[in-house]
Order: C-alpha cells, then sequence, then structure tokens
C-alpha cells in the first residue's frame, strides 16, 4: 500500500450553515472545534468568528447540514456562495475514502443589489440563472484525505514537503474543478474549508481469481482549460488546450502490489469548430491554418513534460470532412514528431465498421512495442517502486467519446493482464476472458466510466457502448445509439449553448463585470429577437395538419385543393426558412469574451 500523503491541517468533513438575515455562518461539526467561517450576505465578504452571532427569537436562523464549500463566484453586484448539501461514499483511492457529489446548492449574497440600477438588476438575474444550472453538474468527486487531481505515481513521487502542504496546494491546476470558485477563499486563508474537486468519473470492483482476490478502480480527471459542451468546444485554443481533455487511470491492487496505468484523450489539437444549424452534422470549419503546427506543438509539449514520451492515437475517418481535419493533424505532427512523439492513425470505422470491433487487434500489434517500452507503474508490498511509467497513449476521434473508449478499453484490458502475468496471477496465454467474473466486471467498469465521461460533453450515455459492456454489438445497443444519438442533435441545436455558458461562469473563463455587461452580449435584434424553433415548429406542424385536411375535403369542392396546396407551400417554405437559418434558431452560447 502507498504511504499516505497526510496534508499539515485537515479539511472540515461536515458542518453546519446558519442562515441568519445578515450572513451566513457554516460551523464545523466534526468535532475538529475549528473557527465559524462568516460569509456576508451583502456583498460575500468572508470572515472567520469564534462565537455564534445572537439568533432573533422571532425570527429563528434556517440550519442545514452541509459537507463541504465548493467556492465563491462573484458577479455584477452579488456573490454566491455553494456548497455541497448531499455526499455519497463511492469507494477509495489508495486507502482514502472517495465521495461522490450528490446535490450542490447555491446560496446568493446580493443584498447590495437592491441599490442597484434597474438594467443590472436585469442582468444579475440572467446571470445568477445559469448557477440553477451549475447545481446540476454532473460527476463531481472529492476527498478529505488525499489529492484526487494526482495519478498515484505523481502521488508517489510527492517530495515529503509537498505532503505537508493543505490539498488545495498540492492539487494539479488542470484537474481542480473549482479552482476559479476557490479564490476568494484561498486569498482570505481559509485552508480548512478549501475542498478540491475534481470532474470526471469514479468506479471500482472486486472480483476472485482462484484464491487471490483483486481490486481495479478507474478514475477519470477532466481538465478545466477548455471545458465544455460538444458542439460548443472542438479542436484547440491558441495555447494549445484541447477540448474534452481526460486523464484516465485504471489502478489494480492485488495481494499488496499496486499497479497504475494511464491514458489521455482530447480533442484533435487544433483551431477548429463546428457552429451549430440544425443539420445533424454541422461542417468542419479550421480556423487561422497557418496556426496549426505552432498549437500543436505547444499541445504535445505540455504532454510531454507532463508524461514523458507520447504517442497520439488518431481514429478519425479517411473521408468526407473528418479525413479533411485528420489529413490536416497528419500534416501538423510532421513538423514535430520525434523519438519520443509518436503519431498513429487508426481508421476506426472503415477497419473495424459498426461490428467487428475485435479488430482493434490490429492496433493494438502495431502499438504494442509503445506500451512494453514506456510501461506502468508498479509498487511493492512495502511502497517501493518497482516500475514506472515513461509514456503515455494519447487516443481521439472526433468527439474522444465512443471511438475512443472502445479503443482505450482494449489497451487498458491487455496492461491489466500484462500486469496480472508479472505479478505471476495469470499464466502466458491466459487471459481476462479466461475467467468470466471477472470479465464482467471489467467490461461493466470501463462501459460505465464511458457513460460518465459521454454524459458530461454530450448530454448522452456514450454509444457502442454495448461492446464495452457486453463484448459484442447487439441490436438493443444499436437502437439504443440511434436515440442517444438524436438526443445528442436536440441537446446540441437547443440546451448547450445555455449550459455552455454556465460552464464558462463557472470556471471563470467569462469575468463579469459591470463596464462590459451593462450593453449585455445577449440582446438580440431583428430576427434573432423572435427566433424560436419550437415556434416555427408549431408553424410547420399546424400548415401540414391544415393541408391534411383540406386534402380530405377535396372530393366534396375542388377548392380545397388549393387551400391544401397553399398550407403544404407555407410548411415548407418555413421549414426552408429555418433550414437556411439554422444558426439563429439554435440556443447558442451567450458569454462570448473569454477570460484569457
Amino acid at each position: 500500500m502507498m504511504e499516505k500523503a497526510d496534508s499539515g491541517q485537515k479539511l472540515y468533513t461536515r458542518m453546519r450553515l446558519w442562515e441568519f438575515p445578515d450572513q451566513y455562518v457554516i460551523e464545523p461539526t466534526d468535532g475538529s472545534h475549528g473557527s465559524s467561517l462568516a460569509v456576508s450576505r451583502v456583498d460575500g465578504s468572508m470572515q472567520l468568528i469564534d462565537k455564534l452571532p445572537d439568533s432573533n427569537s422571532v425570527r429563528v436562523p434556517k440550519i442545514r447540514t452541509i459537507f463541504g464549500v465548493v467556492g465563491i463566484l462573484k458577479l455584477l453586484a452579488g456573490s454566491y456562495l455553494m456548497v455541497i448539501t448531499d455526499r455519497e461514499c463511492v469507494g477509495s483511492y489508495l486507502g482514502h475514502p472517495i465521495f461522490k457529489v450528490s446535490s450542490l446548492k447555491v446560496f446568493p449574497c446580493d443584498h447590495s443589489l437592491k441599490n442597484s440600477p434597474t438594467e443590472q438588476k436585469k442582468m444579475e438575474t440572467e446571470f445568477s440563472g445559469l448557477l440553477n444550472i451549475a447545481e446540476r453538474t454532473p460527476g463531481l468527486y472529492f476527498s478529505y484525505e488525499t489529492n484526487l487531481t494526482l495519478s498515484a505515481q505523481r502521488l508517489h513521487d510527492l517530495g515529503d514537503e509537498s505532503k505537508l502542504l493543505p490539498l488545495w496546494r498540492q492539487a494539479e491546476p488542470r484537474f481542480l474543478w473549482n479552482n476559479y470558485m476557490l479564490e476568494g477563499l484561498i486569498d482570505s486563508k481559509l485552508d480548512p474549508y478549501l475542498l478540491p474537486i475534481v470532474q470526471g468519473s469514479f468506479h471500482h470492483f472486486q472480483a476472485a481469481i482462484g484464491k487471490d482476490i483483486i481490486d481495479v478502480t478507474l478514475i477519470a480527471r477532466r481538465c478545466t482549460r477548455r471545458n465544455g459542451t460538444r458542439m460548443w468546444r472542438r479542436g484547440a485554443d491558441s495555447d494549445g488546450y484541447v477540448a474534452n481533455f481526460v486523464e484516465t487511470e485504471q489502478i489494480m491492487h492485488l495481494n499488496g502490489f499496486t499497479a497504475s496505468f494511464v491514458q489521455v484523450r482530447g480533442s484533435i489539437p487544433l483551431l477548429w469548430e463546428q457552429i451549430v444549424d440544425l443539420t445533424y452534422k454541422p461542417k468542419f470549419e479550421l480556423v487561422r491554418l497557418e496556426e496549426s503546427p505552432r498549437v500543436a506543438e505547444r499541445h504535445f509539449l505540455d504532454l510531454r513534460k507532463k508524461y514523458g514520451a507520447v504517442l497520439a492515437i488518431d481514429l478519425v475517418n479517411t473521408h468526407g470532412g473528418e479525413g479533411r481535419l485528420s489529413e490536416k493533424f497528419a500534416n501538423a505532427m510532421q513538423h514535430i514528431v520525434s523519438d519520443d512523439l509518436r503519431y498513429w492513425h487508426f481508421d476506426f470505422h472503415h477497419i473495424c465498421g459498426h461490428v467487428h470491433f475485435e479488430r482493434l487487434s490490429i492496433l493494438y500489434e502495431q502499438i504494442v512495442d509503445f506500451l512494453d517500452r514506456n510501461g506502468y507503474l508498479l509498487l511493492n508490498e512495502k511502497g517501493e517502486k518497482m516500475k514506472e511509467q515513461l509514456g503515455v497513449v494519447r487516443t481521439n476521434c472526433i468527439d474522444c467519446l465512443d471511438r475512443t473508449n472502445v479503443t482505450q478499453s482494449m489497451i487498458a484490458r491487455n496492461m491489466l493482464e500484462g500486469q496480472l502475468r508479472r505479478l505471476g496471477i495469470f499464466a502466458a496465454e491466459e487471459t481476462i476472458s479466461s475467467h468470466p467474473n471477472l470479465d464482467e466486471c471489467f467490461k461493466i467498469l470501463w462501459a460505465n466510466h464511458g457513460d460518465d465521461i459521454s454524459i458530461q460533453y454530450s448530454g448522452t450515455a456514450a454509444l457502442k457502448g454495448d461492446f464495452v459492456r457486453c463484448g459484442k454489438r447487439t441490436m438493443q445497443g444499436i437502437a439504443k445509439d440511434g436515440i442517444n444519438a438524436l438526443l445528442r442533435y436536440y441537446f446540441n441545436n437547443f440546451v448547450d449553448g445555455t449550459k455552455q455558458d454556465a460552464i464558462d461562469l463557472l470556471q471563470g473563463h467569462y469575468i463579469v463585470s459591470v463596464s462590459r455587461d451593462m450593453t449585455p452580449s445577449s440582446q438580440k435584434g431583428g430576427l434573432e429577437a423572435v427566433a424560436s424553433f419550437p415556434l416555427a415548429l408549431s408553424f410547420v406542424l399546424t400548415g401540414f395538419f391544415f393541408a391534411t385536411l383540406s386534402l380530405r375535403q377535396v372530393r366534396y369542392d375542388l377548392r380545397h385543393l388549393f387551400f391544401s396546396v397553399i398550407w403544404a407551400g407555407l410548411s415548407i417554405a418555413i421549414a426552408a426558412f429555418v433550414r437556411a437559418n439554422g444558426r439563429i434558431f439554435c440556443n447558442r452560447p451567450r458569454l462570448h469574451k473569454p477570460r484569457c
């Protein structure tokens, strides 16, 4: 078992939140006897107090139990306190309990808004409304005892001095979901209240292999640098940070040994986008193509600094829009490949089709030398390092969800089998498939992992999940994929724009300021002011309804033929107009000026 990385000052694990008329007071109730935190309901200012305020006997303050302070967010006039109101223990990470956030709640500190101009109140209401979406953020995890933002290898390599630092100071900023919201608490030196939170996934299982018990944990850590929703965050920014970048770590415990294997996924590191316009698959648009080599170079330089050698696996199609994007990616990589940076293209759909995913073994044979050379972390019973991971496989498709998850699960399966052979548990030809219970648990583990990552980015569970979950494609799985594909279309066009605004606000990618936001970016004029897809759809359906009624009356009066043609023509004209002006009718992000 690894040595525990105990921080110098413990976090409060249970608190009581008092709602006084002029302030919120957060009182530790976990037996730590620390000072309470008072948060002003006027402006969100914070201070530690040793005694609870006296309460008015006429108006007794509301009291609720909370399990952590997520942070505080400042808008135009008020500030907003976000706390964890419910949690669920989902397992342990290297011996430390891990919790999933079950419920978040935002408490406004906006009494100063009463004296604000009417326009400012209106804008404040619009911004604060986005926090209602933030309360429903999926896949948030935390630990009071260990740093969940760091892989087992990076935790093991922490120096003694670093292990004594508060958890927030040990944290990897890329994976610290509430990094921006913690800034006010950090400035006020409120270490016992500073709870690092990760967005991603956490699943584990135990299974028997003969007389041995294996414990496998799968963790996903989502990067916050270019966080967002499927169609509204694509490609890279000018600094090389990519959309849907997720670090996945598979950890195995067996007979006192610990093994860890890390993979990453992320969008194609070029400047590209897909602007939703009501088409099922909007066209790919490359932006500032001349900067592509520099952006890709920055991205992979950052990966090499953090992970060592990198093997970039590109799974996209070689034809159509995907093919053009892949060609530009390959061209950019030609300028930067080296001994410790390799690029490998594997046309997933052409080779595997929609059902023959077992052909991924072809890819494995092509990359096995890189995997053998760069290995995985292995610790013995004393926590001593026997082997370390020297490089990482970076996988991408277009969304970095479905094809990527199937591929990563295949690589992880082979790595786990290699670890079990190394420990003498498996014979040379023995595989996970030889043990039905272990095989089923492994498939479910990776299927759940893929669903979690997909829900956060696209709004639906992963496609092709039946292969990961069952080991083969099924008719039920194909039908489910069809439903999820339609749901993605709906979310992309009519939901995700507002959700993207909420993400940008929480992560500090958009900073609210009076000088800029008093002329709101969300104001619309002309057609945009009245454009509504549901309204347009109702007109189309109404037109076809009356056209049908008129047609049924044609046998009694030929004039109805004329009316049916008019109604059908109007419906077709409205539908064509909506199609031609699709971008106007979509739910687009309104916060368009980034922090950087």
